[in-house]
């Protein structure tokens, strides 16, 4: 090989190495999201079971306790047949147990305010914590405003130190004026791992032509 074309050909190679590599992860991406999927599948079509010790994310669920619905915090941002709302959240305490928060649903106007609530069993899914981002917004805990999920920031705001590691999302059937409204459905993440590996695998293909057009060249020239 020239030696003029010995640092384009490593600098390919090396690049090439990242690209395939980043391809190949994505497709474990995938088959990873395409377990994950299959789990809330099956998750949702069966019934809640009762609250165990260690329980798994999208895990249904039935949790049984004390819902201090006199301690409330809103999480996210959302529009709802055109009225802008929070979710609310309460902790569930248990005895001898660490308190579980509950996301009760969608709240219009993000009016928080205690409220009766006659059944202290509630059913849903298991979410697991967030971790804020950069880009994410500035939660507010003075407020009780938050906009990442994390168990631990928002118990903290209520009071609470005893916190499990994951919060559970209520779910419920369509009610007309429900207040909170409860989730209806086990959100599904979305799976574009399959085109992001093409896209990585494409641009190593690219890579690829436009070295050898240029080795070709200089070879000529």
């Amino acid at each position: 090989m020239p030696r003029r074309l010995m640092v384009p050909a490593i600098s390919t190679l090396v690049m090439l190495v990242i690209l395939i590599s980043l391809g190949i992860w994505q497709l474990e991406r995938r088959a990873w999201k395409l377990a994950l999927l299959a789990q809330i599948d099956a998750a949702e079509t069966h019934a809640a079971i009762p609250m165990p010790s260690l329980p798994q994310p999208f895990q249904k669920v039935r949790l049984e306790g004390r819902l201090r619905t006199d301690l409330q915090a809103s999480y996210g941002f959302d529009v709802r047949d055109g009225r802008p709302g929070t979710q609310l959240i309460v902790p569930m305490e248990r005895d001898g147990q660490p308190t579980v928060l509950v996301d009760l649903g969608f709240l219009p106007d993000a009016a928080l305010h205690p409220f009766p609530l006659q059944s202290q069993a509630v059913e849903g899914f298991i979410r697991p914590a967030e971790h804020a981002g950069m880009l994410a917004a500035t939660d507010n805990p003075a407020q009780r405003r938050f906009y990442t999920l994390d168990p631990a920031a928002i118990g903290a705001s209520l009071g609470e130190t005893n916190v499990a590691p994951y919060t559970l999302i209520v779910l419920g059937p369509v009610v007309a004026g429900q207040i909170p409204e409860p989730s209806h459905a086990m959100p599904r993440p979305p799976n574009d791992h399959l085109n992001y590996a093409f896209t990585w695998f494409g641009f190593a293909v690219t890579l690829s032509v436009i070295f050898v057009l240029y080795a070709r060249k200089s070879r000529r020239s």
